[in-house]
């Protein structure tokens, strides 16, 4: 490795330990509308530790999900409040080289592609919360990208924001398959690779799957990806229990 960027940790779950309240649907927004201080508070503690690029806290942020819990009419405040605070956290830092990215999850649930909605509708979506940040951060992760339509969809707009896009795949943790390992969706990771490798992105990464799939995956996932590489797992053991709208 010639290069290594780090990037900030577990968000979510630090935010759930932090705020000392068991979570809500809206998780990890919920903390934004009662106590954003709480999480320029974890954005700078994560600069503290090292992170080069720290990410808006907007993962639960995206039109569906706000439809889902209620909360339709706080999707501008909320993005806005994201981008903020972690803007804050830089100058409050004292470090301005670093990065600050956006954020591009699953629209509906995490580790559930078959609730993606239809290939233009996410594109709309993508696309508004990427007009919601991308005055405010220097580029672009799609996270936990479970699908290649998923991972087609987010990446299609972020790269039209002219900034740097960074893709992380969900893989499937229930395989052991080291020789073929696959998404949530069941497409093998090998095809993944080969679709999104020439799209235009900048970075492809494995993220949010425990790190024993992460590592039986690597070989695979290195094979013949020629773009710079990175991963960060899930800080929690199964998924198996979650179901949309619920928590950890």
């Amino acid at each position: 490795m010639q290069s290594v960027t780090l990037i900030d940790g577990g968000m979510g779950q630090e935010l759930v330990r932090r705020a000392g309240v068991a979570p809500s649907p809206l998780w990890s927004a919920q903390v934004m509308l009662d106590n954003p201080a709480l999480v320029r508070g974890l954005h700078e503690d994560f600069i503290e530790s090292g992170a080069q690029v720290i990410t808006v806290n907007s993962y639960s942020m995206t039109p569906e999900r706000l439809a889902r819990d209620g909360a339709r009419q706080h999707f501008d405040a909320l993005q806005q409040s994201a981008c903020d605070v972690a803007m804050q956290a830089r100058v409050n830092a004292g470090r301005a080289d670093v990065r600050i990215s956006g954020c591009l999850p699953p629209l509906y649930a995490s580790y559930h592609p078959d609730l993606m909605p239809s290939m233009q509708q996410a594109q709309d979506s993508y696309q508004r919360i990427v007009d919601a940040q991308q005055s405010s951060v220097d580029l672009f992760q799609c996270e936990t990208m479970s699908s290649i339509d998923e991972a087609l969809a987010a990446s299609s707009v972020a790269i039209g924001s002219g900034k740097p896009v960074w893709l992380a795949l969900s893989l499937d943790d229930s395989s052991n398959d080291a020789a073929q390992p696959r998404l949530r969706s069941g497409e093998p990771l090998r095809e993944a690779v080969d679709a999104l490798k020439d799209s235009g992105i900048s970075a492809l990464m494995l993220n949010c799957s425990r790190p024993e799939t992460i590592t039986r995956s690597w070989t695979e996932f290195t094979a013949n990806n020629t773009l710079p590489i990175g991963a960060y797992a899930n800080g929690f053991t199964s998924v198996e229990s979650l179901r949309p709208g619920g928590t950890v």
